[in-house]
């Protein structure tokens, strides 16, 4: 007897909800592929919180410390999701997870019914069609991608935007509140397209705020000193505090790399023209994300590093 992938999903929720309490059952088996800076410790809050975890990562010994906190460390995406109730992706790009979503090998060793999240940024065409695709086969789908950086992910605060059913959203609640602070924001792709509006931002206010700090600094004024006196006001913002001190005492060691920067703002772009919008600011900024990562070696470096672009424009050294 053929089951709907509906069925299959409220069946298997039924089997991990208790009826009197609606308590979600962390005997589940998490699954997340992709343990780099921001995985990595993602996959530890999971196993903090109780969760059986699997790992996978393409370079293995990314993987392996997460032995350490109790995870089973897989060499094969197919052997890593094989049972697990939930599964995670937290790759390069909505390229690297289609080719798993639509890798035969990957989804007929996964779980009927299970749940797919992909945390990664990506476009969101490429959500809308990870989930048809899965739907097909049985499985549900979140496009859940995060801000917060490596600082986030470590702290557990990560802001999770989720796009899907209110259903699937509803199952990954308790393992997406072990990471951070989930938010349904709206269909399949919402996610995704939440995540591009924060990325606008993000790289908006970092050329401010290094135009700000270079100000400061070449007129005389301490810049530690200007960040402390707009705290709590109407300009500030974790930018100006986190990445302002980065840009002023010239620590780029990447929290957020500026090639993956550069992508989002790229996927950014492609959406906007698919609604016919213009968006001047975010263009010009991906035009200078794009000259510090393909002509300053800057695609390794902290996005902050669009600092460096910045001094390069004005003829100043580091």
């Amino acid at each position: 007897m053929l089951f709907t992938a509906k069925a299959l999903a409220y069946c298997y929720r039924k089997q991990q909800i208790t009826a009197s309490t609606g308590t979600f059952m962390q005997n589940q088996k998490i699954t997340l592929l992709g343990t780099g800076l921001m995985g990595a410790p993602m996959a530890r809050n999971i196993a903090k919180a109780g969760f059986t975890l699997a790992v996978w990562n393409r370079s293995r010994n990314k993987a392996e410390p997460l032995a350490g906190v109790g995870a089973t460390v897989h060499d094969m995406v197919a052997d890593a999701v094989a049972g697990a109730d939930i599964v995670i992706s937290m790759l390069a790009d909505g390229i690297v997870v289609g080719s798993l979503v639509n890798n035969p090998a990957v989804t007929g060793a996964m779980k009927p019914g299970a749940l797919w999240i992909d945390m990664s940024s990506a476009k969101p065409e490429e959500a809308r069609a990870q989930a048809a695709h899965l739907a097909k086969l049985g499985f549900q789908h979140l496009d859940a991608p995060v801000s917060g950086g490596t600082k986030g992910a470590e702290a557990g605060t990560l802001a999770i935007m989720a796009g899907g059913d209110a259903d699937a959203f509803s199952r990954a609640e308790p393992v997406l509140r072990a990471m951070g602070r989930p938010v349904h924001v709206g269909p399949t792709g919402s996610g995704q397209l939440s995540k591009l509006a924060n990325q606008a931002i993000v790289a908006v206010t970092i050329a401010a705020v290094a135009e700000a700090m270079l100000l400061v600094e070449k007129g005389g004024a301490d810049p530690a000193a200007v960040r402390a006196a707009l705290k709590g006001g109407f300009a500030d913002s974790t930018i100006l505090q986190q990445h302002g001190a980065r840009m002023t005492e010239g620590n780029f060691t990447p929290g957020g790399l500026s090639k993956f920067q550069l992508k989002d703002l790229d996927n950014l772009l492609n959406e906007s023209g698919q609604l016919g919008l213009k968006l001047p600011v975010s263009e010009m900024t991906r035009d200078r994300f794009a000259d510090f990562v393909e002509n300053m070696d800057g695609a390794d470096k902290d996005h902050s590093g669009l600092y460096l672009e910045l001094l390069k424009r004005n003829g100043l050294s580091a």
